[in-house]
């Protein structure tokens, strides 16, 4: 069972805090998960992208009192999965954590893609990662 679920891009205010605010959302009747994102070269302190958090809130979720954190090896080893946004973010979490090989997949692994990101882009690109993100997590939900 995947109790423990890590969301992770690169600087943890575009991509990462979206797919976050749509797995807690999805799941706010049922405590027993922990929904959290990390970076991997976070902006550490910043709140998500203002055109990440208007979609969001667009959509009834408000993201905005996210604050950004860097990835750390313990939030690997706690993760029961971990999605990413592609296979180069996976491969560098399998590079600083060997273990957690296994258990790192990305958000669009069901239909093979990857989710570009969207930082100091136009509204389009906010949106058609927006759409990615949701397109991959609901994939992933029905198998939770």
């Amino acid at each position: 069972m995947f109790n423990n679920i890590l969301i992770v891009c690169i600087g943890n205010i575009c991509r990462s805090p979206m797919a976050q605010g749509l797995f807690v959302d999805a799941f706010k009747d049922n405590a027993s998960y922990t929904i959290r994102s990390a970076g991997l070269s976070a902006l550490v302190g910043q709140t998500p992208d203002k055109l990440a958090c208007e979609l969001m809130l667009n959509k009834g979720i408000d993201i905005s009192s996210y604050i950004a954190c860097q990835l750390n090896t313990e939030m690997i080893i706690a993760a029961d999965i971990i999605l990413v946004m592609d296979q180069v973010q996976q491969d560098i979490i399998t590079s600083k954590e060997m273990s957690a090989k296994g258990k790192i997949f990305r958000v669009g692994e069901w239909s093979g893609f990857d989710i570009p990101d969207p930082y100091k882009k136009d509204l389009a690109h906010f949106e058609n990662s927006l759409q990615l993100i949701e397109l991959g997590l609901g994939q992933w939900i029905k198998k939770f």
